[in-house]
């Protein structure tokens, strides 16, 4: 057959494509001719595997190969698999009768994993090849018909039909070829005679071997058979047995005995001297694994015996004597290789879907893992196991393939990355592993909102505060990470009165630092209550709010205000009788406070006149009520002129003055007038008998309000820590003073958490067990008594009667 005609049958076979023959066990079956063109189409994937050509590409369609080679590829256009480079069936497989090519294709959303197989279809490529190009053999003249002289086959790369071979001899006289078929393995070509040897006529011989093989077109071999006819040495060297088998385990020591081959000789003297050897044309894979002593037969190892490299060996030895000519005897030795347990299994690990979302569901495909050992049987073997226990697990997938799978949930802020190993291990005894270490990051999503620590705050502040003064400074956590953790701070907008909550304070969006951002007036607005709002800035975004009390500490800035009749410039007369008995009231003073607490507390104090004698009258510490305290005299003067100083107990004190002018009268004049002023003494009883009703109303509203405020503090004693202060917060503790009637005193580490609603301003309702200092005279007594009732309430103004 010509060159041209054995071109164009190789390109029909190259031309010939196969379509996909089904799929099985989860798996998609093409066959493709090994040499095909690029571009060959090998089968319409995307159809076959139910996907849709216009998702290949937003679906992430990918295909990956094992050995990492491009044979194939697939065009994400139409959805065509094809050949991409040159494929050789020898180099990819040798001589396995199945050769194959195994890809895997993902594509995502979701993520899928499929199984493909493409055949590899062998075409005839390869001729046979015999091992030498000539091959001298010396046969003796003497040899009797129908000896049989063995030779070495051809070998053919292809497999199949195109591997199957048939031998043809060039015409002669002397030899036939002789083909047998036997189940030993032995060689099964020889040349046999058939005519009677004569050297003094024909010395040598030329004869050509030619080998064909069964493929379309045929190729063939051929091999020079150059015959020396050799002189009479009537006896050959015989071995014990024409086959002999051995079994033998990879990976033996060099110098190891395989096996001891003997051949005896009939002859005598140098005829019968033996000397042993493999054959001339001995493979080069026997000639690098084991040589044989020439003198005992012994076969031993040379080289590097490997199962997975060769799984058998066929031995030709030749036992020569000495003889003129040299006769040769023949036998076979095959050598089989037991495998063991050397290849540790290998693991590769495929990433997929990392980082892992913390909120990625059950069943989800995170990477994919394949394995293999070149070992067989139970040796080549592998199972995978996965390590430490975790929401991972290792599913099978395919023979050799698994899948890593989320079968749990996970947390980043409680596990942020998951350290697993896949350990690989064989069936072998003992049993070889392969480890790979697989980092799973888990990828945060926005679960936790912005947490304080406490629900509710409660910040002190001064009144009088400079503008723009930071008073307290919120701060919340985020589990989350990256913008998730990124928390901004915001008011929860609602009016204050008929004011917006905004003009009063503000908050930093960043810091959390709330500000004031106008003085307060704890006479104005004595708890201003508003929420702050955290929100990060995740998607979507999370947050929550805090309560905010902040309390209007009072600062001594309102002097008290003596009411009328005595608030004019000009002295309030009081007529006397002169006969009055000592403790006598004459007047009182009546003053008010616009402050609260102690900065409301008022107390009443007669200014002494230079060079004055001794005033008859005094008036109450806290009462403000002029009283007589001894019997008038004429030597007092008919006129009394009194300075009374009303003073509150802030720091520094205010104070105001009321004047009062005493006319002194004898006790008919005093009748007299009492007559005028009748109408006068009857007003000022009705206003008294008010006053007492009023003492009555306000010590029934201390009373109650006593019992709140305990409620109050032993409900803040029971949830709340320690108050918190902020910058413009209250100075020192202030103690005022201590006596046997009781304690007054107001402690910065004592405070009342006093709630509100959403309304306005409120006035606060605060009572005090006033603690007074020891005073003279018996009078003060009952004063300390009426200061008791008189000053342990507060509504609105503190106004002492």
């Amino acid at each position: 057959m010509g060159f041209s005609e054995r071109g164009g049958l190789r390109l029909l076979h190259c031309l010939l494509l196969y379509s996909a023959c089904g799929v099985g066990s989860g798996q998609v079956h093409y066959s493709v001719t090994e040499e095909a063109k690029h571009g060959t189409f090998v089968g319409r994937i995307a159809q076959d595997l139910g996907l849709e050509v216009g998702e290949l590409v937003s679906r992430l369609f990918r295909m990956v190969s094992p050995d990492r080679r491009d044979y194939l590829e697939v065009n994400v256009q139409n959805g065509i698999l094809f050949v991409n480079s040159r494929i050789n069936r020898e180099e990819l497989c040798g001589r396995s009768p199945v050769c194959s090519i195994h890809l895997e294709v993902i594509v995502e959303k979701p993520l899928q994993v499929f199984h493909v197989e493409v055949e590899i279809k062998d075409i005839n490529d390869n001729q046979p090849v015999f091992f030498v190009s000539q091959k001298n053999m010396f046969i003796s003249e003497s040899s009797p018909l129908d000896s049989r002289f063995p030779l070495e086959g051809a070998s053919d790369a292809d497999i199949g039909v195109n591997a199957v071979l048939t031998y043809r001899l060039s015409p002669n006289d002397f030899f036939t070829l002789d083909i047998q078929n036997n189940e030993e393995q032995i060689k099964p070509l020889g040349l046999v005679l058939k005519k009677l040897l004569d050297r003094e006529e024909t010395p040598e011989l030329h004869l050509l071997l030619t080998a064909t093989d069964g493929g379309k077109p045929e190729l063939t071999g051929t091999v020079q058979l150059q015959i020396t006819v050799l002189d009479v040495n009537d006896n050959a060297p015989k071995f014990d047995k024409k086959v002999y088998k051995v079994r033998f385990a990879e990976n033996s020591l060099n110098g190891t005995v395989v096996i001891k081959v003997t051949a005896s000789d009939m002859d005598e003297g140098a005829n019968s001297q033996i000397t042993y050897s493999f054959e001339s044309d001995a493979p080069p894979n026997v000639l690098s694994k084991f040589a044989i002593d020439p003198m005992d037969g012994d076969i031993r190892v040379i080289g590097q015996i490997d199962f997975e490299e060769s799984k058998s060996y066929q031995i030709q030895v030749e036992a020569t004597d000495k003889g003129i000519p040299k006769m040769v005897g023949h036998c076979t030795i095959l050598v089989e290789v037991m495998d063991t347990n050397d290849n540790v299994p290998e693991v590769s690990v495929k990433s997929l879907s990392l980082p892992v979302p913390e909120d990625t569901p059950s069943g989800t495909v995170i990477a994919l893992i394949s394995v293999s050992d070149r070992d067989s049987g139970a040796n080549g073997q592998v199972t995978c196991s996965l390590s430490p226990p975790g929401p991972f697990t290792l599913m099978s997938t395919f023979r050799n393939y698994y899948s890593l799978v989320l079968e749990g949930s996970v947390d980043r802020e409680r596990v942020p990355a998951y350290e697993l190993v896949v350990t690989a291990r064989d069936g072998g005894s003992p049993a070889l592993w392969a480890t790979a270490n697989v980092s799973v990051a888990i990828a945060d999503v926005n679960d936790n909102a912005p947490a304080f620590e406490q629900p509710v705050y409660t910040v002190f502040v001064k009144e009088n505060n400079p503008p723009g003064c930071h008073i307290f400074t919120v701060s919340a956590s985020d589990l989350d990470a990256q913008e998730n953790a990124l928390v901004s701070y915001s008011l929860v907008e609602r009016r204050v009165g008929e004011r917006p909550l905004s003009s009063y304070v503000s908050v930093h969006s960043e810091s959390g630092k709330v500000y004031a951002l106008q003085p307060l007036d704890h006479e104005e607005l004595e708890l201003l209550q508003f929420q702050v709002s955290a929100r990060d800035a995740g998607f979507p975004p999370l947050g929550s709010n805090v309560s905010l009390q902040v309390f209007v500490l009072d600062e001594n800035d309102n002097a008290p205000v003596v009411l009328p009749p005595h608030a004019g410039v000009s002295p309030v007369t009081e007529l006397v009788s002169q006969s009055v008995p000592v403790g006598h009231v004459v007047a009182k003073i009546r003053a008010v406070d616009a402050d609260s607490g102690y900065n409301a507390w008022l107390s009443y104090e007669q200014l002494p006149e230079v060079g004055v004698r001794r005033s008859p009258f005094r008036v109450g510490l806290y009462t403000g009520e002029i009283s007589t305290t001894r019997a008038l005299e004429e030597a007092d003067g008919l006129r009394q002129i009194l300075l009374v100083l009303v003073k509150d107990h802030g720091e520094p004190p205010l104070s105001a003055t009321a004047t009062l002018s005493i006319s002194v009268a004898e006790s008919g004049q005093a009748l007299k007038a009492s007559s005028g002023v009748h109408r006068s003494v009857a007003s000022a009883g009705k206003e008294a008998m008010a006053l007492d009703v009023n003492v009555y109303l306000i010590i029934a509203i201390c009373s109650v309000s006593s019992l709140l405020v305990l409620s109050l503090l032993l409900y803040i004693a029971l949830r709340c820590s320690a108050p918190q202060q902020g910058v413009c917060g209250p100075g020192k503790p202030t103690l005022v003073c201590s006596s046997e009637v009781g304690s007054w005193s107001y402690s910065q580490q004592q405070r009342q958490k006093v709630c509100s609603g959403e309304g306005g301003a409120k006035s606060d309702l605060m009572a005090f067990s006033p603690n007074l200092p020891p005073c003279s005279g018996p009078a003060d007594s009952a004063e300390q008594q009426a200061v008791v009732q008189d000053h342990s309430t507060k509504v609105g103004p503190r106004i002492s009667y």
